[in-house]
């Protein structure tokens, strides 16, 4: 556990790389997007900050100086830049612009079809009642997401992909301070080429502790921005209230469930794909008179935030190509280089460190592709291992899987409303796709299509964009090798496989309420509410209502982040000294294992599991290696002879060897061929429990005279 003084400069780092980085990137999204305010703008600054601390990872960590100091300095050296060299002038927007959708002046409209007057009306055009019943609705999802990190800060992070890869990746960049180099783990899957931006914010905060304290708590954070974004979706029109709820909705669905307290990555993905769509539709709100393209600053944000998906995770490229090369298509011809140059250039920025990382090392960027038609392209020459690769497409015709599989699988991933949730959903994509807006006096969103006739009568293209967006990330999760991995006809995968449909169910769901035949229902119905709530307003006599300044809402905020302070110390106490403490969730002899090795410093162990990341220690100062041997164009592979294993143990100067399996198999011997292997004078077992025994290695193996 880490005493008051250590916990506090933790804290301190933290709050200089948060400082420093929003600092920067509020200064640059005012140049950027200088029109936005309220929830978008503060949306798209912390995309920019997130950009910038990961950029700043990167480039340490390239050069294996990825540690606490120069990090730190770099991310104020930048910051600090950004502040003073963009000046608070040139920043600030024109006068009778337009700030999120929102016209400037339009406040004082009484009309309250107006987007103007829907500011006073409630948050973002909404009415009170259905804001209130959002937030009620936002806050129950919020609660259930932070029970699930609850029950993690008892046991520490136990999901098979956090144990496997997600959290050995982020321990890998902590230990070496390189993000550059492939770290090698379990050959299942060619893992080690996954780009990982969300594990670089696990090892900044094991960069910032020196333990993995804040790691069962950021994909709460996440949580909360994707909140934060499927309300900016709707913000524009006027149906915010609308989306959170059906939005928040969508993210409690059973396979996002595994998300909380661990270090899984689709939540990440899903924040940056959804705060894309949210800065692009709020930058077509807002455009000027007479402007009818995005501004070149909201293409670049979108293109970040695109980027920054597609560096999360594979399943996001697809979708973040066909926002990029969509909003290329929807800009007038004479601006499409302009849009291509911002939005390509952003998402390769934000997203493509991973993949030149791969191209680099193996001589290609998506190592998993073999032949790209009659061309063949460098890869590693050995399987993927795991379970047998099948995508949800190449069963989607049989009707034993579905009744087999495919139906218990959505009815536990998506809860027993499954077709429900999945028609609204796909219906919030199509509708999208095809949206035409009708004309409503005083809409700012119509008024403006309406004068661009490009884009044809009544037709909004950044919200059939959107819905395009959506429909390739169910394409992508439809073709996807392991939406339905495991034996032939036996896709055990496929519920755990739901995650990768999860962004296209949240997005379509957030969607719906904008959509041209639901959004006047849903505001007609908002305009009941203000009769029930404030009859006055809808009678002229517009009630003031107290409305919290700056100051207030600074005060009120610096009272939670002391809170939150005062409230980690004793948290992160019990979480050390519960992390691994007692584990069940493997095989009795794996458990064991990772409880006799959390309070073991320095050690360096070699291993034959797919689940290594307990092994780190609590300190997370164990080097955890599988034993295996590195093959060409970035290969690894397992040794698969007892005098190759030998040797590699002798040159990796181990202190310990853990021979194992991942799980217990019937008709098998209780140990596996490795433990036979390794047993030689000089290996010592000291822990020995089926399917796994612990050596101490005090001497070298000798190959030749290894067992068969």
């Amino acid at each position: 556990m880490l005493d008051l003084g250590r916990y506090l400069l933790g804290v301190a780092e933290l709050a200089l790389l948060a400082g420093f980085a929003l600092l920067g990137a509020a200064r640059l999204r005012s140049r950027l997007l200088p029109r936005f305010e309220g929830a978008p703008a503060h949306l798209a600054t912390a995309v920019l900050a997130l950009a910038l601390l990961i950029w700043s990872a990167e480039i340490f960590g390239t050069v294996s100086l990825f540690e606490p100091l120069p990090y730190l300095l770099v991310v104020a050296a930048v910051g600090l830049a950004l502040r003073t060299g963009i000046s608070a002038d040139s920043a600030a927007p024109s006068a009778g612009g337009v700030v999120a959708g929102v016209p400037r002046g339009a406040e004082a409209r009484p009309a309250p079809s107006t987007v103007g007057d829907a500011a006073t009306t409630g948050p973002a055009g909404g009415a009170v009642g259905p804001s209130l019943i959002a937030f009620a609705i936002a806050a129950l999802a919020l609660v259930r997401f932070a029970d699930g990190a609850r029950l993690r800060l008892s046991t520490g992070m136990t999901g098979f992909d956090t144990t496997w890869y997600h959290g050995p990746f982020a321990a890998g960049f902590f230990q070496s301070g390189s993000t550059w180099d492939l770290h090698f783990i379990a050959p299942q899957f060619l893992a080690w080429f996954y780009p990982a931006n969300g594990e670089i914010f696990h090892a900044v905060g094991m960069l910032a502790f020196g333990r993995d304290v804040l790691s069962p708590l950021l994909n709460l954070g996440w949580f909360v921005g994707c909140l934060v974004a499927v309300w900016c979706i709707g913000r524009p029109y006027r149906v915010a209230p609308w989306s959170l709820a059906l939005g928040a909705i969508a993210l409690s669905v059973p396979a996002l469930s595994d998300q909380a307290g661990e270090a899984r990555n689709d939540i990440v993905g899903i924040f940056f794909l959804l705060a894309a769509v949210a800065v692009a539709v709020n930058a077509w709100a807002c455009r000027g008179e007479g402007e009818r393209s995005l501004p070149t600053g909201g293409l670049v944000v979108i293109g970040l935030s695109a980027g920054l998906a597609a560096g999360t995770k594979l399943n996001f490229l697809l979708a973040a190509a066909v926002l990029v090369i969509g909003l290329v298509a929807i800009a007038p011809g004479g601006a499409r280089w302009r849009a291509l140059a911002a939005a390509g250039l952003a998402a390769l920025a934000a997203g493509g460190y991973w993949y030149l990382r791969n191209l680099v090392h193996t001589g290609n960027p998506l190592p998993w592709i073999h032949h790209l038609g009659p061309i063949s392209l460098p890869a590693p020459e050995q399987g993927l291992g795991g379970r047998e690769a099948h995508g949800v497409l190449d069963y989607l015709t049989d009707g034993t899987v579905w009744s087999d599989w495919f139906l218990p699988g959505l009815h536990d991933g998506l809860w027993i409303i499954w077709p429900l949730l999945g028609a609204a959903a796909l219906a919030g994509l199509l509708l999208a796709l095809g949206s035409r807006t009708r004309p409503s006096r005083g809409s700012l969103i119509t008024r403006e299509v309406q004068k661009e006739p490009r884009d044809g009568e009544g037709r909004d293209p950044i919200l059939s964009l959107a819905g395009l967006v959506g429909l390739a990330t169910a394409l992508a999760w439809l073709v996807a090798p392991t939406s339905a991995s495991g034996p032939d006809g036996m896709p055990r995968g496929f519920e755990s496989g739901l995650r990768y449909l999860a962004p296209a169910l949240v997005l379509g769901l957030t969607l719906l309420p904008a959509t041209p035949p639901i959004r006047p229902r849903l505001l007609a119905l908002s305009s009941r509410f203000v009769l029930l709530f404030d009859p006055k307003r809808q009678l002229g006599g517009g009630a003031a209502r107290w409305v919290p300044g700056p100051r207030v809402l600074a005060l009120v905020a610096g009272a939670a982040v002391v809170a939150a302070i005062a409230a980690g110390y004793p948290i992160q106490r019990h979480y050390l000294q519960s992390r691994y403490a007692d584990p069940s969730f493997t095989t009795p002899g794996l458990n064991a294992a990772f409880e006799w090795s959390r309070d073991m410093t320095d050690a360096r162990i070699a291993t034959t599991s797919t689940r290594q990341y307990p092994l780190f220690g609590t300190d997370l100062s164990n080097h955890v290696q599988l034993i295996g041997q590195d093959r060409p164009h970035g290969g690894f592979e397992a040794a698969a002879t007892s005098p190759a294993r030998r040797r590699l143990l002798n040159a990796g100067h181990y202190d310990y060897v853990i021979a194992t399996r991942d799980r217990i198999e019937p008709g098998k011997p209780p140990y596996p061929s490795e433990a036979r292997w390794t047993e030689a004078p000089g290996a010592r077992p000291i822990l020995k429990k089926p399917p796994t025994v612990v050596f101490e290695l005090n001497g070298r193996l000798d190959p030749a005279s290894c067992s068969s």
